[in-house]
């Protein structure tokens, strides 16, 4: 702070100009209070480094850096300004020490000062309206920065927003003396006005040159960002080939797997078909030897038909024959009660023929609606269980006659037990024959429960072979089912092979396009290098050197006047250099000699493609 108040008084002796003249204005001067010639003086020259800043700034046209002399001069200008007036820092302690040590000291050694230092630790938090004081405690009451002067610095400070500057500010340039400020830049003198043509020469070659690395700048982070284009855009293609590789070789895959399965389901069907073509054969010859069972059994049925009608005429023969056997009517009663016995037993066996004949009933009810729930299951198999239905109502068909039959049959029974009181002497001469036709009988009923026996087990036969065929059916539907699902994900695998194409040939264009553009970009960059390469080693011929066109050789005159070539910067006349071309240094066309035109336009058309 002792430095900072000496650096201000400092200031205040250096920029005290300009010195007293004499006279009326000396006089005046020395009338005058000198904080307000101080305060006037630092304006003044802030007003002119601000000025002088801006203008060379932007006749400079670049980015300012921190050893620009300016700049420099206006950093010194503004320093001086902010330390006039500025007060030394009052303290009772040495250099850079605070009363806070001594004060940590009491709390330890007293504890009730705890709360003391516990509110002041909490100080930095609270808030006041301290502003007015904050700008008294730094500076004097007459300083710079108390007075209007320091409102219209820092309004002047707001023109300096159009310079851009590249600044490197570090702590030990904060802590260095306050420099001294150079009013020669301020002063004109002859050799600046001499040399403002040199100053504008070297403007513009400047910025020129700016320009020119200006744009390879842009170029070369074009290129770099096509570069890193180009190459993400490869891996990306090498990606998407790789994914394409690996859907085609599981399209491959797929393909072969529903190739295989086909040729499966191809082999099934054919095992089906020949499975169906065997069971419909067995069915036919089962068929078939049902049909000769059940003519053994209406043969059978038509015998017993016979021998009754033989009986009724045998009973019809023996009430013919009661007239003359009523002699032997004690021998007949003997041999009825012989016959009654037999009548039981004919009865017994009776009894059994008609529980077989409900037995089979049952199995054709039930053979019945077993075809019923096949011709909902199988519908290929219609025309077999039709048949079937239709053989079944035959053999109910023919129940039904055989017990009519056998109703018949027990009627005539009832008859002949009425008739048989009154005949009892004929059947003693017969019993013989019954018991004999009986016997035959009793063969004819083991015959047929044999031929029952057969019956049922064909009819389990059937019922198995009617149960693997449903079995083999739902196999049959669960693979075809699977066939379906294997086609569904066949054809999306197709879609997105489709889109993987289109993707791709999508990239490759976008890969072509950028190509096409690089290309042209290298080009360009070959272009501006090559007029880089001609700067540099170009020479602006002056006017006064040349005297002769440098082509034709005729001499300048007031008819026939100089003109620069734009691109070699040699002299020639109008004829020899009437031509226009644009060139990397000027986007606009500009005047070039028949030489350079023929060179560049062949330039030109070498690039081309």
């Amino acid at each position: 702070p002792g430095a900072a108040g000496g650096g201000g008084r400092r200031a205040s002796a250096s920029t005290k100009w300009p010195p007293r003249a004499g006279g009326r204005r000396g006089t005046a001067a020395a009338v005058k209070d000198p904080t307000a010639v101080e305060r006037a003086n630092l304006l003044n020259m802030a007003k002119l480094s601000i000025k002088g800043l801006i203008e060379s700034a932007l006749s400079f046209g670049r980015t300012l850096d921190s050893d620009y002399p300016p700049l420099q001069q206006f950093f010194v200008v503004m320093e001086h300004c902010l330390k006039h007036g500025l007060k030394v820092r009052k303290s009772f302690l040495s250099y850079n020490k605070t009363i806070w040590g001594p004060l940590e000291l009491v709390e330890k050694l007293y504890p009730e000062a705890e709360e003391i230092a516990a509110s002041v630790r909490d100080l930095p938090g609270l808030k006041c309206l301290m502003i007015s004081f904050g700008t008294n405690q730094f500076y004097e009451y007459h300083a710079l920065m108390m007075e209007e002067e320091g409102a219209v610095i820092v309004g002047l400070l707001v023109g300096l927003n159009v310079i851009d500057a590249n600044l490197c500010v570090k702590g030990e340039d904060l802590d260095s003396q306050v420099g001294v400020i150079d009013f020669s830049m301020y002063l004109k003198s002859d050799d600046d006005i001499g040399g403002k043509e040199r100053n504008v020469q070297i403007a513009a070659i400047l910025d020129q040159k700016n320009y020119v690395e200006e744009l390879n700048r842009q170029l070369n982070s074009t290129v770099s960002s096509l570069h890193a284009r180009v190459d993400s855009l490869e891996k990306s293609n090498t990606k998407l080939i790789e994914e394409l590789a690996i859907a085609k070789n599981n399209i491959i895959k797929l393909q072969e797997e529903n190739h295989q399965l086909r040729s499966e389901n191809t082999l099934i069907l054919m095992k089906t078909q020949h499975h169906l073509e065997v069971t419909k054969v067995d069915v036919e010859a089962e068929l078939q030897t049902y049909k000769h069972s059940r003519q053994g059994l209406d043969e059978m049925y038509n015998e017993a038909r016979r021998q009754l009608r033989e009986e009724s005429q045998l009973r019809q023969d023996m009430e013919n024959e009661l007239v003359v056997q009523v002699s032997m009517k004690h021998e007949i009663e003997l041999a009825m009660k012989l016959l009654e016995k037999d009548i039981h037993e004919k009865q017994d066996t009776l009894i059994g023929l008609r529980q077989q004949l409900d037995e089979v009933k049952a199995i054709n009810m039930e053979m019945y609606q077993k075809l019923q729930v096949s011709e909902d299951a199988m519908k290929e198999k219609n025309e077999i269980i039709g048949r079937l239905e239709d053989k079944t109502n035959q053999i109910n068909a023919t129940m039904k006659q055989l017990e009519q039959r056998l109703q018949q049959a027990e009627k005539a029974q009832v008859e002949a037990e009425n008739e048989d009181e009154k005949l009892k002497q004929e059947y003693v001469n017969k019993s013989e024959s019954l018991q004999k036709e009986f016997s035959q009988k009793e063969k004819q009923l083991l015959q047929l429960e044999t031929d029952l026996k057969i019956e049922k087990e064909w009819r389990q036969t059937l019922e198995d072979d009617l149960q693997k065929e449903k079995e083999t059916i739902s196999h049959l539907r669960i693979e075809t089912q699977e066939i379906v699902n294997l086609k569904k994900e066949f054809l999306k695998l197709q879609e997105k092979n489709r889109q993987l194409k289109r993707i791709c040939q999508d990239q490759e264009a976008a890969l072509q396009e950028l190509a096409s553009k690089l290309s042209e970009s290298k080009l360009k960059i070959e272009d501006i290098k090559e007029a880089n390469k001609a700067l540099q080693g170009q020479v602006w011929l002056k006017d006064k050197e040349a005297t002769h066109c440098k082509l034709c050789e005729k001499e300048f005159s007031l008819s026939k006047r100089k003109h620069h070539c734009r691109n070699c910067g040699e002299i020639f006349c109008n004829a020899c250099s009437d031509n226009e071309l644009p060139l990397p240094s000027s986007p606009k066309p500009v005047r070039v000699c028949d030489s350079c035109h023929a060179i560049l336009i062949q330039r030109c058309s070498s690039n081309v493609p």
